[in-house]
């Protein structure tokens, strides 16, 4: 059963009591119609800046601006109802505490997401507690960070040393402290990603950090097999979209071309 039919609206409240109770689930969305289908089916829905690529077709995430991130969430907004909404602030939009609650206010202006997304270290934790204060809900993106990926020399999974595992407890206890309501942990090794989740008391949505977070997300072309270009090692494809698409059009130009479609039930 969907939670479509126990539920009118996801919140922030809601995800933040499933901590420890139930695994939650969250998928990106970039438009009204695939936003439609997932709607109640999951809690999130993420308008990621994983658009710029799967939607986009760049090789990388930080050529989003802040009026696509608007334009798609808008979108996304207009066709999920129950779940919650979190847009993605893009690269550029979060250099300072000032810019980055002017780009979040601007969002939650324009569109009906309930909070805002942004990947963060130690020099974000500012950030993250101005827009909190100005009643900005937030969801910190820490860990594999792809819009660092260019300065760190591409995706590098994180968490493979003790140091490593450390700093990053210490960030998610500092992002819990400054009042986000869920962290979204990447890229991070099983092992420390449980650490890591245990440590605080807001979820942590774990993309290929293991099964011992509080939840998970994935990109929906990657998990329905839309995006043909590689798989990630983390992804399991539960559609084989793509080739079931593919059938569909060449049976469709068969019908066309043959004069099989339409026929006389489909004309006026």
């Amino acid at each position: 059963m969907s939670i479509q039919n126990t539920i009118k609206s996801m919140t922030t409240t809601q995800i933040l009591k499933k901590k420890g109770v139930e695994k939650i689930t969250m998928l990106t969305a970039y438009d009204a119609l695939m936003a439609k289908i997932f709607d109640g089916e999951v809690d999130m829905i993420l308008v990621g800046d994983s658009l710029q690529m799967s939607f986009f077709g760049e090789s990388d995430t930080l050529g989003a601006t802040l009026e696509q991130m608007i334009y798609h969430t808008k979108a996304v907004c207009r066709g999920a109802k129950s779940s919650l909404i979190v847009c993605d602030m893009p690269f550029g939009s979060t250099t300072t505490p000032e810019i980055a609650l002017k780009s979040a206010i601007q969002i939650y202006k324009e569109t009906k997401a309930q909070a805002i997304k942004l990947e963060v270290g130690f020099e974000g934790l500012q950030s993250i507690q101005m827009l909190v204060e100005n009643g900005i809900a937030v969801m910190a993106h820490i860990g594999l960070k792809p819009q660092f990926v260019r300065s760190e020399g591409g995706y590098k999974v994180q968490g493979k040393t003790q140091e490593s595992v450390e700093s990053l407890i210490k960030l998610a206890k500092d992002i819990e402290q400054k009042g986000a309501f869920s962290i979204l942990l990447e890229g991070v090794r099983a092992e420390a990603a449980k650490a890591i989740t245990q440590s605080v008391g807001i979820p942590v949505i774990g993309i290929g950090s293991g099964a011992d977070v509080d939840g998970q997300v994935l990109v929906w072309s990657d998990a329905f097999g839309f995006f043909e270009e590689f798989k990630p090692k983390f992804v399991r494809q539960y559609l084989k979209g793509v080739e079931l698409l593919r059938q569909g059009v060449r049976q469709y130009v068969k019908d066309v071309k043959s004069g099989a479609f339409p026929n006389e039930q489909e004309s006026y």
